[in-house]
């Protein structure tokens, strides 16, 4: 294993700058790019070597389905592709839109559908990668470990390859442990909200990846957008890209995945994976 590169689960090697596919969709509000734009920033994604992609079945809104895309433009995927997708309280994308009381997603029946469905939009036998998302509006983390029990049965099936968890506390990581094989955690942090620490720490020593979302936050304090754009200006960079190689500084168990529906901001993410911050740069950053 090389510092580009992190191996979840012990057999899938993954290159640590991956890609989000969330926002090719607009979901759940917002602008994206039309759609031959996303299957272009898809393609591109591949060819400048990511091969870690993120997604759910319920990224979908007005018709426009990240596993759609992800289909089209890549299938037959790639050997070395990991595909991530994560089941949770939503199993499809207006499912957002109801009371939390309607949310069915955490049920045995609920997880099967999102599974299910996952495998079906993506065209593909068994899935790299199931996170369980936890701690969405509404849910107070009732039945998490029944969800991962009912995970853990669709993987002795053959439908899932590894499990993950996300957005869960420490000691949720700890639990999620004792009854399931859990590879990666999926929480945010970022270099404006680091209180994910322990967490990070506690994954890199059991072997755990970690996959920060909102990796550039949009939005950084005042002080540390100041520290981001001088050290930026020393090295020829724009603050994002000293905001993602922070993050692969931080620990060599992050992955991260950036997501965009331009391809020149792609280009620029998959550029901040070969940006090296000094000591200097560290201290200066905080």
């Amino acid at each position: 294993m090389t510092n580009e590169q992190w191996v979840i689960g012990g057999d899938l090697p993954v290159n640590r700058v991956g890609y989000g596919t969330m926002r090719l969709t607009g979901w759940p509000r917002g602008d994206r790019p039309d759609r031959d734009t996303a299957l272009t920033v898809l393609r591109r994604a591949v060819e400048l070597g990511v091969n870690h992609l993120d997604t759910s079945n319920y990224y979908t809104r007005d018709g426009v389905a990240a596993n759609e895309l992800i289909r089209t433009a890549l299938a037959p995927y790639p050997d070395d592709l990991v595909i991530v997708t994560k089941v949770g309280s939503l199993v499809e994308g207006d499912d957002i839109a109801l009371p939390a009381s309607e949310h069915r997603g955490l049920t045995p029946d609920g997880l099967r559908r999102g599974v299910e469905a996952n495998l079906r939009s993506l065209g593909v036998d068994r899935i790299d990668v199931v996170n369980l998302r936890m701690g969405d509006r509404g849910h107070d983390g009732t039945g998490y470990e029944s969800a991962l029990e009912t995970l853990m049965a669709l993987r002795a099936e053959g439908l899932i390859r590894h499990l993950g968890v996300s957005n869960v506390t420490r000691d949720q990581v700890v639990r999620a442990r004792e009854v399931a094989e859990i590879v990666c955690v999926q929480n945010l942090y970022n270099i404006g909200a680091r209180d994910d620490d322990p967490v990070i720490d506690l994954c890199a020593e059991a072997g755990l990846a970690y996959v920060p979302f909102f990796p550039v936050g949009g939005g950084f304090q005042p002080l540390a957008t100041e520290r981001l754009g001088a050290v930026a200006g020393r090295l020829g960079a724009t603050i994002q890209q000293v905001a993602l190689a922070w993050l692969l500084a931080r620990s060599p168990n992050i992955a991260i995945i950036p997501g965009t529906g331009s391809p020149a901001h792609l280009e620029e993410n998959v550029a901040a994976g070969r940006l090296r911050l000094s000591e200097k740069d560290l201290a200066e950053l905080g």
